[in-house]
């Protein structure tokens, strides 16, 4: 990673963390973007204020960065409510401002910077809830979908001036936005650590962990049992809110 300057959105705790956390061990220079950069408790990351749905942050950001060559889109939001049958009808709207628009203004705004820095890397973290249609997870699901979509046309459109695109597709793992899931959790620095080198190895998308490969083996084997057994869980889920 010398050389390697990266700024990474949402970098204050969970996967966002453990990305600031193993990109500086490998010799990156960090910010770790957040909403609130007191947040940030690694030694060694540049805090930056930085609401990805703000556009005026975002552009400032940009405009005070320019030696960024890695843009890690990590900052994301789960509200854990129903998409149509819901309590909250503002709920889809809002994790579709942050995990596709919030992504969206972050790529617009640095992608002129990484062209101006030989093209650079853009990895987008995305989740399985982007692969299947994940009713227990309202409207995140097709958030994340729509980030899925995003991070192929970006690599198209910004081909032409050497942009890599990696979109991770990530299982459930150890943090405060997964409290709600039962079961088998991975470790953020081990996403982070196969994130990383997914990237370097030029990979478009990357299963990053044991839920992801096997959710992308049984719904090649059967999506719509798949389907339908994801959409049973719907009625067994524990609502809360998070945003990472």
């Amino acid at each position: 990673m010398s050389g390697v300057v990266a700024l990474v959105t949402g970098g204050n705790r969970g996967i966002g963390q453990a990305f600031v956390e193993e990109l500086l061990e490998q010799g990156a220079k960090v910010y770790a973007g957040s909403r609130d950069p007191h947040g940030v408790s690694v030694d060694g990351a540049i805090p930056v204020e930085l609401d990805i749905t703000d556009t005026s942050q975002v552009a400032a950001a940009a405009a005070r960065y320019p030696d960024v060559n890695l843009l890690v889109n990590n900052a994301g939001l789960f509200t854990n409510k129903r998409l149509v049958v819901t309590d909250d009808p503002d709920a889809a709207r809002a994790e579709m401002e942050v995990n596709f628009f919030g992504t969206l203004n972050m790529t617009r705004a640095f992608a002129p910077v990484l062209g101006a820095n030989g093209g650079g890397q853009i990895i987008n973290v995305l989740s399985v809830a982007g692969i299947v249609p994940t009713a227990f997870m309202g409207g995140y699901s097709p958030s994340k979908a729509a980030a899925l979509f995003l991070s192929g046309i970006t690599r198209a459109e910004l081909e032409p001036q050497g942009t890599k695109v990696t979109a991770l597709i990530v299982g459930s793992v150890e943090t405060r936005m997964s409290e709600h899931v039962d079961g088998r959790k991975e470790d953020p620095r081990d996403i982070a650590r196969t994130g990383l080198k997914a990237a370097a190895k030029g990979e478009l998308t990357f299963d990053t962990d044991w839920m992801a490969v096997d959710a992308r083996a049984r719904l090649a084997r059967d999506p719509v049992r798949y389907e339908r057994q994801l959409g049973r869980l719907v009625h067994k889920a524990v609502l809360r809110t998070g945003r990472e």
